[in-house]
């Protein structure tokens, strides 16, 4: 079955970097679209990035461009978010996607940015 386990998430100082990773199993990594959401307390899950599945197309939220970058490593079949720069207001539960005949979801990691 998909399997989805998402790994790196931690406490962070305003400015400081991660780097979250995606171990993928259960599909054909290569042929699918990944993506990055991430949700809040309160607030509704929202799109980070993704990446296609030949990894030549990324696309980012207008909140995150120019610091976090998504990559996968189709070797390892394994996404990864490197994210820099980070803000109190990044903090969120940071799910990893993927949709094959539906939407699968990894179980979260938290990343907490704060002083």
């Amino acid at each position: 079955q998909v399997q989805l386990v998402e790994s790196g998430g931690g406490l962070v100082q305003p400015g400081g970097s991660l780097r979250l990773s995606c171990a993928a199993s259960g599909f054909t990594f290569s042929r699918y679209t990944m993506g990055w959401y991430r949700q809040a307390p309160g607030k509704e899950r929202e799109l980070v990035a993704s990446i296609t599945s030949a990894g030549g197309s990324r696309n980012y939220a207008d909140f995150v461009k120019g610091r976090f970058t998504i990559s996968r490593d189709s070797a390892k079949n394994t996404v990864y978010l490197q994210m820099n720069s980070l803000k109190p207001e990044d903090t969120a539960v940071y799910y990893c996607n993927v949709r094959t005949v539906r939407y699968y979801w990894g179980q979260g990691t938290q990343v907490t940015v704060s002083s």
